[in-house]
């Protein structure tokens, strides 16, 4: 059974930083691209960052491009997100997804049940 567990969220003021991991369990993890999603609220999913089976490649979204940085620790089975300078606008439940290097959700074949991150002004 495969599962995908996010934490790291939390309340931030504007210009802060958090760090989410999202751990993973059940599958091959070294095999998986991974990506980051978020959903605001009133908002669809969207696309945060996606990183491949090895961390050479990464690929973000132009809102959070120079403020995020996705990778993995594949010895641990962990992906992170590590979110610096961080805005209201940030403000979203964080999703991690295995299964593709994509922007595309439905190329995704798991994801965690979310953390949220709330980032005040």
């Amino acid at each position: 059974q495969v599962q995908l567990v996010e934490s790291g969220g939390g309340l931030v003021q504007a210009g802060g930083s958090l760090r989410l991991s999202c751990a993973a369990s059940g599958l091959t993890f070294n095999s998986y691209p991974m990506g980051w999603f978020r959903q605001a609220p009133g908002k669809e999913r969207e696309f945060v960052a996606t990183i491949n089976w090895n961390g050479g490649s990464t690929t973000y979204a132009d809102s959070v491009k120079g403020r995020f940085t996705v990778s993995r620790d594949n010895a641990k089975n962990t992906v992170y997100l590590q979110m610096n300078s961080l805005k209201p606008g940030d403000t979203a439940v964080y999703y991690c997804a295995a299964g593709s290097y994509s922007r595309h959700q439905a190329l995704y074949n798991y994801w965690g049940q979310g953390t949220q991150v709330t980032v005040s002004s």
